[in-house]
């Protein structure tokens, strides 16, 4: 106790005559405390600084010469000198009029070193720290920069990776930074389980979600990997499903992932409540603001009575209704939507009360969070900007619309209060995320000209050099193919909504038994939306063709004449030869074709066609890639004639209708349709220009398997019609997680019809005949790309026509 006593009085007696503060001694807890009142300092005193000036010291705090300093001026000045990082430790004591600040600077970081790393690079680890080279070494930046790399393994699925730091001296009085890594196994996700749900199944629910069960290719989709931010995006996305099926009081009860250490593998547990399902009740339209018509914008509403209730069809109600009253001037209308349930009957009804909201107006639209992406960008799929009324409903519509451009993790708008009270700030916050991609694909395809092996390289920038801007470059190569691709899409053309860009191409073919084939041109075009589902476009199109023997022949043995064309070049002599079409004794395949027609159009190459083409097209699918519901439907024109040695009009029309026809199965329903017709200007059609057609309309033939043929050679029609019904459905006893779909179906159609043939022989087809088979598909959503195996039965076929009744190739559901 006396001990304790004679301190405690040594204690008050210094800070009577001095105030002494040290960094260190704070974080222990041990803080000297004073009773002197506040002196007036005269000079500012600086020791132990050796790189940092100590000017720069004086200009860091805030007492100044002069001026008084009390013990909390001075305690403000340690913690300050503290936090800029350069210290290790700082004491401040005041002695008559002099503050003397005693420092010991930071060693300087000479490298920052990463061992036993595989998985992560260090150019990806260095960009993950903030301990730097040539900055002040700070231990409590590096055990951050400790935690930091632990969370980047967790986020490549390496929840035990250990990660520790160490100091090694280095030259100059530096200090090397060392973080020993160990990586660790892979963690997966050994099995994802759902509790509560009664109208969905675990399969279906699983596909909602972005997290998957691991599995055979999960090492190249990575989307076996368990994250608490991807667990919190999966339910956000299974309230969004629930929500747009009736289920609107559908509730997460609770989302568990627990690790299993023997496994190394993480076990999730969705508990859910879906709640009753309901439909739409009446549906009105109220207005209190004088001028506007609620009857007149009854044909805004997308939520019908009787139909099953969506919380997205109540937003796009809410915009389309947002913007109409927005087009009659009035600009601080709001519109909002009032539910009533009838939970005897299951429905809500709706009224949408547009009112006077108040007058505020967008001050200023402020971007955060983007590094790479052109701040313009953000802002131009804002409806609103400086100025402009505020509006809550386009607010929210952008935000989707940021999201949908897939460039961000996240998005965020939220609101902040300007400089008066009737301005309103908006703030962006986005998260950015990798717009590039590097694929490589390969598989086996028996339709289209290029059929055989092929594999392709490609390159996708969807955000390029940060403007928003789509490049792909892609290069194809089969056993009889060569084709090499580059695209550029200028979303906002001129600053308008207006996707603008080029397409340049060139392909070599010579899997064809008759002739091989080598395009090369380019398209340039425009496309402006007229409505959310209506896009127009046009675009300029230039193309040469050759066409030649591919089989090397020089000579035609029967004459000894050289033959026009070998391997598409060009000889020295004319198509004179009247021995065209002749055959070797005792072989079947032709010397150079059986078609008269075919070889005329073969001697006029090269061939170039000048067009203009122009096309509407309606998209209402739900999802692009992978559509349950939804319209998708085309029609244009082309038009040859603008240059070149092509004068033609080609018109054609598809469309595909697609419906959930089980939502619990995910049965999935599609009817299809197309027509074409193409017709000379002038001059006789070139036989080229003909449409040429077989499995890519009726499955069960060959490639340019149907239609008009001369001496048994596709010579192609002038016109087509088609028609299709098809159902997919989950694979019983497989895993959805493979991306494995059945597929039944039956096709019709017909190619016919052909230009001046001035009276030639061995010619079928020209009429109308229909075509006709049916079968079963297997579906797979590969890494690759989506392939498709088809087996396809002819029920109704010519008997020039070539059936095939497996076909492989790449999947285009509409």
């Amino acid at each position: 106790m006396a001990a304790g006593s004679k301190l405690l009085s040594a204690l008050s007696a210094a800070a009577l005559s001095s105030t002494v503060l040290t960094a260190s001694a704070v974080t222990m807890g041990l803080v000297t405390l004073s009773e002197a009142e506040a002196a007036t300092v005269n000079r500012i005193e600086v020791r132990g600084n050796q790189r940092v000036d100590a000017d720069t010291v004086r200009n860091l705090i805030d007492i100044k010469p002069g001026r008084n300093a009390s013990d909390a001026d001075v305690d403000a000045a340690v913690t300050k000198l503290f936090s800029t990082g350069l210290f290790s430790d700082v004491r401040a004591r005041q002695q008559g009029g002099v503050l003397i600040v005693d420092v010991s600077e930071n060693q300087i970081v000479g490298d920052v070193i990463f061992q036993g790393n595989d998985k992560i690079k260090n150019e990806q680890l260095v960009a993950t720290v903030q301990t730097a080279t040539r900055a002040p070494y700070n231990a409590a930046t590096a055990q951050a920069d400790v935690e930091a790399i632990k969370a980047a393994y967790v986020r490549i699925g390496r929840s035990d990776a250990t990660v520790s730091v160490r100091t090694a001296p280095a030259e100059g009085n530096r200090v090397n930074v060392v973080f020993d890594i160990q990586e660790g196994d892979r963690t997966r996700i050994g099995g994802i389980n759902f509790v509560g749900n009664n109208a969905f199944g675990d399969s279906r629910l699983k596909e909602v979600i972005a997290l998957r069960e691991s599995g055979l290719f999960s090492f190249l989709q990575r989307n076996d990997i368990y994250a608490e931010d991807r667990l919190r995006a999966d339910e956000e996305a299974l309230r969004r499903f629930y929500f747009n099926r009736g289920f609107a009081d559908f509730r997460i009860v609770s989302s568990v992932a627990e690790l299993e250490p023997t496994q190394n593998k993480y076990f999730i547990t969705i508990t859910v409540d879906e709640g009753e399902r309901y439909t739409y009740g009446t549906v009105n339209i109220d207005s209190t603001v004088p001028g506007i018509d609620a009857q007149a914008l009854q044909s805004q509403l997308k939520t019908k009575p009787g139909d099953t209730y969506s919380a997205e069809k109540v937003e796009e109600t809410l915009v389309d209704l947002t913007n109409a009253v927005a087009n009659q001037g009035y600009a601080f209308a709001q519109v909002t939507p009032r539910g009533n349930r009838d939970f005897a009957n299951n429905t809500i009804s709706i009224d949408y009360v547009i009112d006077q909201g108040p007058r505020a107006y967008v001050e200023r639209i402020e971007i955060r969070g983007n590094t790479k992406t052109r701040d313009y960008v953000i802002r131009r799929e804002f409806d609103v900007s400086e100025g402009d009324a505020f509006n809550q409903v386009l607010v929210q519509r952008a935000k989707k619309r940021l999201e949908a451009l897939r460039f961000f993790k996240t998005v965020n708008v939220s609101t902040a209060p300007g400089s008066q009270p009737d301005r309103v700030v908006l703030v962006v916050q986005v998260d950015e995320q990798s717009t590039g991609e590097f694929s490589v694909g390969g598989g086996y395809t028996t339709s289209g000209e290029n059929s055989g092996p092929v594999a392709e390289v490609g390159i996708t920038e969807r955000n390029f050099l940060g403007r928003g801007q789509f490049v792909k470059v892609s290069a194809g190569f089969g056993e009889n193919t060569r084709n090499y691709n580059l695209s550029f899409t200028e979303p906002y053309f001129l600053g308008r909504r207006l996707a603008a860009g080029f397409d340049l191409y060139r392909t070599e073919n010579s899997s064809s038994s008759a002739y091989d084939i080598k395009r090369t041109g380019g398209t340039l075009r425009i496309a402006a939306p007229i409505t959310e589902n209506l896009t127009a476009q046009i675009a300029y199109n230039y193309k040469e063709e050759t066409f030649g023997d591919n089989r090397g022949l020089t000579t035609n043995p029967f004459t000894g004449f050289p033959y026009a064309f070998v391997n598409g070049q060009a000889l020295a002599s004319t198509c004179g030869d009247p021995t065209i079409g002749g055959r070797l004794p005792g072989l079947s395949a032709p010397l150079y074709t059986l078609s008269p027609i075919i070889n005329k159009a073969i001697c006029d190459s090269p061939y170039s066609t000048s067009s203009v083409s122009y096309a509407l097209t309606y998209n209402t699918l739900d999802n692009q890639r992978d559509p349950r519901n939804g319209v998708f439907a085309q029609v244009g024109q082309e038009v040859a004639g603008l240059g070149g040695d092509a004068r033609f009009i080609r018109t054609t029309g598809r469309a595909s209708y697609f419906s959930l026809l089980s939502e619990e199965y995910d049965v999935i329903g599609q009817l299809s349709g197309g027509a074409g017709n193409v017709s000379a200007i002038g001059d006789d059609l070139r036989v080229f220009d003909n449409f040429f057609k077989g499995q890519d309309i009726v499955r069960g033939f060959k490639y340019q398997g149907i239609g008009p043929r001369q001496n048994g050679v596709a010579i192609g029609g002038t016109n087509y019609a088609n028609a299709s019904a098809e159902m997919t459905f989950p694979l019983p006893l497989i895993s959805r997680d493979l991306g494995f779909r059945g597929a039944a179906f039956a096709d019709a159609g017909s190619l016919w019809g052909l230009d001046n043939t001035d009276g030639q022989l061995g010619i079928q087809g020209e009429e109308f005949a229909l075509r006709a088979s049916a079968g079963v598909g297997l579906i797979w959503a590969s890494p690759f790309g989506p392939l498709r195996v088809n087996y396809a039965v002819p029920l109704a076929k010519e008997n020039y026509d070539k059936v095939q009744e497996f076909s492989f190739g790449f999947s285009s559901r509409f």
